[in-house]
């Protein structure tokens, strides 16, 4: 996360070092800018959605909200094989300096302060696009009334396990899936400390 700000004038001093009880106006704090945050996230879009490819990346989202005074650039990447921390550092530093060159040659994309905020799309996020169904073969899904596993994608579409069955799924017919949570039975899981002590044991028995 990457905050970046631009402060304000600093109001002026009192002559000869007197204080004077304040006017209402300057004791109320400045109100917040008010810009079209639909607009203003279309023109955010236009300069992030380049640097984001460039990088290697696919921008899944780019929200633009308020959070009191100060606005809050929200940026979603994605990629095969998922990002790491880095990916998301050296992305998000890109993205402030083209924020900050588009500001220098066309004026301000926002005025007053702003945080941006770069990361990966939590598990919530709708699979809308091939390449989203791609990125959870062989997790649970849920669509169009069915749960299943994804199993592969081609360009026609998925092919779901459904109850042990197959199931193709052209990519015209696919709503919107959601990735379902699993847990793992108790007697499936793996336990590290159990294995360390099957290995403790032989040892003692060979002394």
């Amino acid at each position: 996360m990457t905050q970046r700000g631009r402060a304000g004038a600093r109001p002026g001093g009192r002559p000869n070092g007197r204080r004077s009880r304040p006017e209402p106006e300057a004791r109320s704090a400045p109100a917040a800018p008010r810009i079209d945050l639909t607009a203003a996230r279309a023109r955010l879009r236009e300069v992030v959605e380049p640097v984001v490819a460039k990088a290697g990346f696919d921008l899944e989202d780019l929200t633009l909200s308020r959070a009191g005074r100060r606005f809050v650039v929200r940026v979603l990447i994605d990629t095969d094989g998922g990002i790491s921390l880095d990916d998301v550092a050296t992305v998000s530093r890109e993205i402030s300096e083209a924020l900050d060159s588009a500001d220098e040659q066309g004026g301000e994309l926002l005025a007053g302060e702003y945080q941006l905020e770069v990361g990966s799309p939590g598990v919530d996020r709708p699979l809308t696009e091939p390449r989203h169904w791609r990125r959870n073969t062989g997790r649970l899904v849920a669509v169009n009334g069915l749960t299943g596993r994804v199993l592969r994608t081609d360009e026609t579409g998925v092919t779901l396990d459904v109850d042990g069955a197959e199931r193709q799924v052209a990519w015209a017919d696919l709503g919107a899936g959601k990735v379902q949570i699993e847990f793992k039975r108790m007697d499936e899981a793996e336990f590290g400390d159990d294995d360390e002590a099957d290995d403790d044991d032989e040892g003692e028995g060979e002394e």
